[in-house]
């Protein structure tokens, strides 16, 4: 039998979750999954062989926990480990008890510093789930200067400057990981929103990841292009001082986002993983806006978006209408959608599962294969 491979997923949105579940059923169906999160209901499908296990958050206090002793000073090292926490003593015992158990052969890590560094420590190789942002502070570096291997979400090409050889040769990157990347024709898909054939569509979406754009500024946009159809799906901070006009519709939570994107003339979209991977596979015109993250990670990312000539960028939602028509027609001019669509990879579940299978060879040789030798020696994706 197959030792297992472990799993710790973040319970934010569901981009941690679906990648996940993604590469589950590449995985060989032999290969035993164990999967650690603070929630089971953000997953889809999962195959026979994975299991979740439910730990306590890391990240929320559950209102049991000791005495404030933010006086104790956080090492350089460490993101988020407050002290007197029960909930983060248990989850990382569950974790380190199936260390010593299960002595599995990875333990993927998307995402927490913490836990990959506790991979480390109980000497289980461990694989860094790669994300964009300003992360050379010394937790980061210790939980990927620590790691087996790294994997990343997305294309190559949108990796960061800073990011060297030696770094991106240990990377698996993956575009569409974890994204159903298959795009709903457009009259079709119009149909089923409920969108005219010969209506210009503006969407704008926003993640479960955040709290969404201000209505004001949406408002502000729809009148400036007012024979234009503005559909909002997900969610839309609601202000008071917002007055909207006729042709904007606030949707909310929907389960056809897909054909909504297809549908589209024009995206206007936050930089989360899962909406880039949607856009780029819909090669729409995308007007990118990042919202606040952790590390700057929609920001860093929407940089790497705009170098890759994938995405029209700007820091927040234009202000007046003037702003809107100017952003919304160099969008519209400098689309590249055969650009776009090379950010996809065609398999990038299977390419996943099968680069964490030859790392994890290389990690365990079988018995009578020599010291050292590589039985699979595997290269990243490669760039347009």
């Amino acid at each position: 039998m197959m030792r297992p491979f472990g799993y710790f997923v973040h319970h934010q949105g569901r981009g941690h979750a679906e990648r996940c579940a993604a590469i589950a059923h590449a995985l060989p169906a032999e290969r035993p999954l164990t999967i650690f999160c603070a929630r089971d209901d953000i997953f889809p499908d999962l195959p026979p062989q994975a299991r979740i296990v439910r730990i306590p958050s890391l990240f929320e206090p559950t209102g049991i926990e000791a005495a404030d002793a933010d006086w104790v000073p956080t090492p350089s090292t460490l993101h988020c480990a407050p002290l007197g926490w029960p909930g983060i003593r248990q989850a990382m015992a569950r974790m380190a008890n199936w260390f010593a158990e299960a002595d599995p052969a990875l333990m993927i890590c998307d995402v927490s510093a913490e836990v990959a560094q506790l991979a480390r420590i109980c000497s289980v190789p461990h694989v860094k789930v790669l994300q964009h942002g300003d992360r050379s502070d010394a937790g980061h570096r210790a939980a990927y200067d620590g790691a087996a291997g790294l994997l990343a979400a997305f294309h190559a090409d949108l990796a960061q400057p800073e990011w060297d050889a030696a770094m991106r040769q240990r990377t698996c990157f993956a575009g569409g990981l974890g994204v159903d990347t298959r795009v709903p024709e457009r009259e079709l898909a119009r149909q089923r929103i409920g969108v005219g054939v010969d209506e210009e569509m503006i969407l704008v979406m926003a993640g479960g990841g955040g709290g969404g754009f201000g209505q004001a500024p949406l408002g502000v946009g729809a009148r400036s292009r007012p024979g234009a159809r503005w559909i909002t799906i997900g969610p839309v901070v609601r202000d008071w001082h917002a007055t909207e006009p006729a042709n904007i519709q606030h949707r909310g939570w929907v389960d056809d986002a897909a054909d909504h994107v297809a549908a589209a003339d024009l995206v206007i979209a936050s930089t989360g993983n899962t909406t880039c991977q949607q856009i780029l596979a819909a090669a729409r015109p995308w007007l990118a806006v990042p919202e606040w993250r952790y590390f700057d990670e929609q920001h860093r990312k929407a940089e790497a978006l705009a170098a890759a000539g994938v995405a029209c960028v700007r820091p927040h939602l234009p202000s007046s209408a003037d702003a809107w028509t100017q952003a919304i027609e160099t969008t519209l001019l400098t689309h590249d959608p055969v650009r776009q669509r090379a950010m996809i990879a065609d398999a990038p579940a299977a390419d996943a599962a099968h680069w964490l299978e030859a790392l994890a060879a290389r990690l365990w040789p079988e018995p009578g294969l020599a010291a050292g030798a590589d039985p699979a020696v595997t290269q990243p994706l490669p760039s347009i």
